[in-house]
């Protein structure tokens, strides 16, 4: 296979899903809420190092994150509260420490709490035991401090080891946002039984395209209303989850805030449109179509 935990196969030849709560296209907001260490490398730079030499600490690659922190948190936040839509986090761990008040917000909100590393740091080269000691220590520190273990997880920028699915299913987890295959829940293989591949997405995700692809403000705004007219059309037929990825420090500050505004006013508008969770859709997938075996 191509893909050697998900079985190939055209999206449009899947039996179609059920509606979800009589709704066919189903909104899941993944608010990515990280721990930047200050005294190592930054995970990703608003400004080059000058004559390319990087340094720790990194105090302007380091404040554009904090900043988020500080200032775009509340906004999100008092946004989604202000509408009373639901959300989920992918949250590294270590921010319950580093940032009491934006974890404490976040769980009085009601948001889903997802797995996302202790800090963000790529967990792909670790050595012998470390990823699976790092996976069962964030799963652990987020049940202690929500009260319950988080179902899902993604993976700090997406990277994975070999045998991480593996790992995660031997944990308890439910499923993982990594796989970006489908507009739909997948099934996937593990050592340790089926775990569901979540939609997630890296074309509408504000990391991609504000921090990588570099686009000028509005571009994100623009590629939710196209892909929202594209799901319309095929939610006649089968559901579709459009997952939207977003970071503090990326749509929060003054001059991209709109957007996420504007975002939210033309997902509302339709009335195909269900805003949900990553649970909440993995007990609908795995409801309506229970794994082989």
């Amino acid at each position: 296979m191509a893909n050697p935990r998900i079985p190939y196969r055209f999206s449009t030849s899947r039996p179609p899903l059920p509606r979800f709560n009589g709704k066919s296209i189903l909104v899941h907001l993944v608010v990515n809420v990280e721990h930047w260490q200050f005294d190592k490398a930054m995970p990703r730079t608003i400004i080059t190092p000058p004559h390319g030499q990087g340094t720790v600490p990194d105090v302007p690659n380091f404040s554009w994150a904090d900043y988020g922190m500080r200032a775009g948190m509340p906004r999100i936040i008092d946004l989604f509260n202000s509408r009373g839509l639901p959300a989920s986090t992918s949250f590294n761990a270590g921010v319950i420490d580093a940032y009491p008040e934006a974890a404490e917000a976040m769980l009085k909100a009601g948001w889903e709490f997802i797995g996302h590393g202790l800090h963000q740091k790529a967990i792909q080269n670790t050595d012998g035991d470390a990823e699976a000691q790092m996976i069962a220590a964030t799963l652990d520190k987020i049940a202690a401090f929500t009260g319950t273990r988080p179902r899902g997880w993604l993976s700090p920028g997406l990277r994975e080891s070999e045998r991480t699915p593996d790992l995660l299913k031997q944990n308890g987890v439910d499923y993982v946002c990594d796989w970006v295959v489908d507009d739909v829940p997948s099934w996937m293989t593990t050592t340790h039984g089926p775990l569901v591949a979540m939609p997630y997405n890296l074309d509408v995700n504000d990391s991609i395209i504000y921090a990588i692809e570099r686009h000028a403000t509005g571009e994100m705004l623009k590629r939710v209303a196209h892909t929202l007219a594209v799901f319309e059309r095929e939610a006649e037929t089968a559901p579709r989850v459009f997952a939207i990825g977003l970071h503090p420090h990326l749509i929060g500050v003054p001059h991209r805030f709109h957007e996420l505004e504007g975002m939210l006013d033309l997902l509302q508008a339709s009335d195909k449109v269900a805003f949900t969770t990553g649970s909440a859709l993995c007990d609908w997938f795995t409801a309506a179509s229970p794994a082989e075996g």
